[in-house]
């Protein structure tokens, strides 16, 4: 195919002769001053249906094999494409370190001792003459201790907080997911339209051909040419942006997911699995998160103030004057008092969290539902327009094919044909648009099930 410049000039010219022609005023002052002039306009004519005829005689591209297949040898499935993307994702990071913190708890719980010990050593040596060499040292460790019940909530909210960073986990993947469903969609739709373009621009280019052809032997005129002309040059600019989108939406999907290629509707299924909301991640991470705030709820009652302590200490004195030392062992027992004052900002910390737990678990209810029945509805509204939209496209298919025999019978004009083909084009761009439409409508259900590819 000669570049688009080069078609732009030669239809430029064109258009120009044609402007010439059509305006009868220059034709006759042509005609009417000498007949030199009018051999320079039957030249020009010529010199235009040439350049022409070399844009026509360039091939049209070839389309696209499939909608939006990858390459071969890099098949890949949407499920492949979102761990690709899971494990390059900043919410993966975030999701590890949720479950690192569970983990961490975990460990925490199973420990006999609520804190860590405290190493205290003091010692005290006499001063003046009567207690002169007198000296007496202590040592000891304080253990900090489990109050009554705290160790076993402190694991039960360990449990709970691992399940919360599962279900929160799941919850990102199938955001993600959508993301990747979504740039999927427009990806399939611009294929769609790129090989439909291709599709139209070969038909254009051959009924270019045969309309030069039939100007060359006198049965057209030239004006035919530069109309059919025209419309080649931009059904080839049109595909010119159609693969500039597509370039620009498969930057994107490859930013996301490192994958050099994407799956197309055959590699991606599309079908709903009949699930209930009690199954859907979210509503899962929901009840997870009341759960959670319970527990911190009761685990903040546990933890009033500073623990109790198990001091263990020996002693050892020395009176002096050469007397023996006298040892010792101390056993301690600390209880802090008064400690309820001084949690009340942690009690209701915990308790305003499982509040806002709960009101978020009510929204989530009636938004998932919301957005089933939303999902599940457009999915039967696009079904019903694809349906539509293929049947009009086969009769407006059927009808230029009618006309162009017509044509190329000499019953019927050229624009009446150009007016048809470009009908029976657009609608057939619609069935593509609607087919990726279709496809969209589905993932979106499969999105509002709350199910991973």
């Amino acid at each position: 195919m000669l570049p688009l410049v080069a078609h732009a000039s030669s239809l430029s010219f064109v258009m120009a002769l044609r402007r010439l022609l059509c305006s009868g005023q220059a034709v006759a002052h042509l005609v009417g001053n000498n007949v030199k002039n009018t051999s320079w306009v039957a030249v020009c004519i010529v010199a235009g249906s040439s350049l022409g005829c070399a844009a026509l005689a360039q091939p049209y591209p070839s389309a696209p094999t499939s909608m939006a297949s990858a390459p071969q040898g890099q098949i890949v499935t949407l499920k492949q494409a979102l761990e690709a993307a899971w494990a390059r994702s900043v919410e993966a990071a975030a999701s590890n370190g949720q479950h690192q913190i569970a983990r961490a708890d975990h460990v925490v719980s199973q420990s006999w001792l609520s804190g860590a010990p405290t190493l205290a050593i003091s010692q005290r040596e006499g001063r003046g003459a009567a207690a002169s060499g007198s000296r007496e040292t202590e040592i000891g460790v304080f253990l900090p201790l489990w109050r009554q019940g705290q160790r076993q909530q402190s694991g039960a909210t360990a449990e709970v907080r691992g399940d919360w960073a599962q279900a929160n986990e799941q919850v990102a993947k199938l955001r993600l997911a959508g993301q990747l469903r979504e740039i999927l969609a427009k990806l399939w739709m611009t294929r769609a339209e790129l090989q439909q373009a291709h599709s139209q621009g070969q038909l254009l280019q051959e009924l270019a051909a045969d309309v030069d052809r039939r100007v060359k032997a006198g049965d057209l005129a030239p004006t035919d040419a530069m109309a059919a002309l025209a419309e080649l040059l931009a059904q080839q600019a049109q595909v010119v942006n159609l693969r500039q989108a597509e370039q620009a939406q498969m930057t994107m999907w490859r930013v996301i997911t490192g994958l050099p290629a994407a799956p197309g509707p055959e590699q991606t299924s599309t079908d709903a699995v009949p699930t209930t909301l009690a199954q859907h991640p979210e509503w899962r991470e929901a009840n997870m998160a009341v759960q959670l705030a319970q527990a911190r709820v009761a685990q903040s009652e546990y933890q009033r103030g500073a623990a109790p302590e198990l001091g263990i200490g020996a002693r050892q004195d020395r009176s002096g004057g050469g007397q023996a030392a006298q040892n010792s062992v101390a056993i301690s027992l600390r209880i802090p008092l008064g400690t309820k004052t001084y949690s009340q900002p942690q009690v209701a910390a915990a308790l305003a969290e499982h509040a806002v737990a709960l009101s978020e678990q009510q929204r989530k209810h009636l938004l998932l539902e919301a957005d089933l029945q939303l999902a599940q509805a457009a999915v039967q509204r696009q079904q019903g327009l694809m349906d539509g939209e293929v049947e009009r496209a086969t009769l407006l298919r059927e009808r230029a094919s009618l006309l162009r025999t017509s044509f190329q019978a000499g019953e019927t004009a050229l624009a009446e044909l150009l007016r048809a083909v470009s009908a029976a084009a657009h609608a057939e761009s619609s069935v593509s648009r609607q087919q990726a439409t279709l496809y969209q409508a589905h993932a979106r259900l499969q999105q509002a099930l709350g199910q991973l590819p």
